[in-house]
């Protein structure tokens, strides 16, 4: 009997489930997408196309671009990934705004049309998707990596460690959240007027190196952006921090790497200690 009962009051709620998706379903409300369209290899010309896109409160402007390119346009070029504000991949221009689609709400922008464009400063290959050669290009160009021999694996038997404190590790942290999205780099008007110019991305993070305790490298690496298409190229105009979406501030790690060239800064950098363990052994 009580087994009766329980079926009885799981098939009301699942009916009551039914309607009230029912109901939500016939509220959603819509907006228009408005896509940038371009296809360099067939012609140089672009245009917008539109799109009638149903959404929730929960939606995302990349929710709706895949609904568009999946039920009303499949020809529709975009890159994207982790879908959670990781990956950096689907930054663009969002209502004139760089932004991710991935972390950017339709019910944030309060706007019944939303336009999508591709990120400025970067070289369109098709529609919303640019290249990003020239970005990590200057990227590279900063050696993002650390430079110590002690960081070498001499012997694979033996382990090697930086020590370092909590108070170390917080110099630089702030720095290491960078994405390599490309929205500080498509909002800096020095990127757009010289492409010889690294951008903040990549400036902010020759600072992170700079930093770093673990790195001894920096008289190389002030070297490398010290340069009139360098770090002197930054009018610190200060919107690759506005747009950022991990907080980083690029400007921000751009003026204390100014610091250390203008002996602002003193370079009183204590490099970290490293010791050495054998494996299977403590």
């Amino acid at each position: 009997m009580t087994a009766l009962v329980n079926i009885k009051n799981n098939r009301t709620k699942l009916e009551g489930d039914k309607k009230k998706e029912s109901r939500v379903e016939s509220n959603r409300e819509v907006i228009k997408l408005r896509v940038y369209r371009k296809n360099p290899k067939q012609s140089k010309s672009s245009h917008f196309d539109e799109f009638t896109v149903p959404v929730q409160r929960w939606t995302t402007v990349l929710d709706a671009l895949l609904h568009a390119k999946g039920y009303l346009d499949n020809s529709i070029a975009i890159r994207y990934s982790c879908r959670m504000a990781s990956c950096g991949s689907c930054g663009m221009k969002i209502n004139g705004i760089p932004r991710l689609a991935c972390y950017t709400k339709v019910s944030e922008i309060n706007e019944n049309i939303i336009t999508c464009e591709p990120l400025p400063n970067f070289p369109v290959i098709r529609d919303l998707v640019g290249d990003f050669s020239d970005f990590f290009q200057h990227h590279s160009s900063m050696e993002p990596f650390i430079h110590n021999q002690n960081a070498d694996i001499v012997d694979k038997n033996n382990l090697t460690e930086f020590i370092q404190s909590p108070e170390d590790v917080e110099n630089y942290l702030q720095f290491s959240y960078c994405i390599k999205c490309g929205l500080c780099y498509s909002a800096c008007p020095s990127v757009a007027s010289d492409t010889k110019f690294p951008g903040p991305q990549a400036l902010a993070q020759a600072y992170r190196y700079v930093a770093d305790n673990r790195d001894d490298a920096t008289r190389s690496r002030l070297n490398i952006v010290d340069d009139k298409h360098g770090i002197w190229r930054c009018h610190f105009a200060g919107s690759c921090s506005v747009v950022c979406p991990k907080g980083v501030d690029p400007a921000l790690g751009i003026q204390l790497l100014r610091g250390h060239l203008v002996s602002f800064s003193k370079n009183d950098k204590k490099l970290a200690e490293s010791r050495t363990r054998i494996l299977g052994k403590r």
